[in-house]
């Protein structure tokens, strides 16, 4: 009886479906007992190998069918959205653009206490600084030229993404000290996310992919955004015809005669400013 209720099926198919999506009879799948499921096939546009599927099923001792559910399920080889991956695996270095803020990642493998930092190779940095090895290093002159160009450039304070940031660079756990004299200024960011990585910054640059822009406390994956106002577009409600011995008092620059809903003249009433639709 359940098999037979074909029409049944397609009714509620249709009932779902716009007009001529719902395609021929493909068959019956037994759910149970009792319960079974019509399948058609599905003729809506960008659904290919898709199919709905109608399940109807029969009370015990009952006569007749009854329409349990109506879906649009995918079928073998249908096309089917990407499997969703979490914003965190998505992100590629250089998707962070000025006043973008990455949410804050509390166990980042990347960094580690301060108190936790060694300092292994210290004598190596200690030789290298000396510029033993090198048959010129640069002189003071050289040194403030480059600090000046830095400073002032992209990568400095003025910068789009440090006047969005909330907190500067010399706060983030990804900001490393450069050697000798410029250290008191720079350093090199070391976030793969930020714009700015494997650049000289400023300590007072920043971006939104400090790592402690938002305290100790975890951000959810979504952060919605502020409502934008259009305030450049104007809607007229209502509009209403100046009375003509209005547009003739002001083409002939005197003051407009009081109306009669308009304050008597010589009473104490206060004139009420009426705007253009209300006019």
């Amino acid at each position: 009886m359940l098999a037979g209720a074909v029409d049944l099926a397609r009714a509620a198919a249709e009932e779902l479906a716009l007009p001529g999506q719902v395609g021929e009879h493909r068959g019956v799948v037994v759910e149970g007992d009792r319960l079974l499921t019509h399948v058609f096939e599905s003729l809506v546009p960008g659904y290919r190998g898709w199919h709905w599927a109608v399940t109807v099923a029969r009370p015990p001792r009952g006569r007749s069918a009854t329409v349990c559910e109506v879906e649009l399920l995918p079928g073998d080889g249908a096309l089917l959205a990407p499997e969703w991956v979490p914003w965190s695996e998505r992100l590629r270095p250089g998707d962070v653009g000025p006043g973008d803020v990455l949410p804050y990642v509390d166990d980042d493998e990347r960094l580690e206490q301060g108190y936790e930092a060694t300092g292994e190779d210290a004598d190596e940095l200690a030789i290298y600084e000396l510029g033993l090895g090198r048959a010129r290093v640069l002189s003071a002159e050289g040194r403030a030229q480059a600090l000046t160009r830095w400073y002032e450039g992209d990568r400095g304070p003025l910068a789009p993404s440090a006047k969005a940031a909330a907190a500067p660079c010399s706060t983030c756990g990804f900001f490393m000290k450069l050697a000798g004299s410029p250290r008191t200024v720079f350093g090199v960011c070391a976030n793969e996310w930020s714009p700015d990585d494997g650049r000289v910054v400023s300590m007072d640059h920043g971006c939104g992919a400090h790592s402690e822009t938002h305290g100790p406390e975890p951000m959810s994956l979504w952060q919605s955004s502020e409502p934008v106002i259009d305030e450049r577009d104007l809607e007229v409600l209502a509009t209403h015809p100046v009375a003509p011995e209005v547009v003739a008092s002001v083409d002939d620059g005197a003051e407009p005669a009081d109306s009669a809903d308009g304050p008597a003249a010589g009473t104490d009433e206060p004139a009420v400013d009426r705007s253009p639709d209300q006019a």
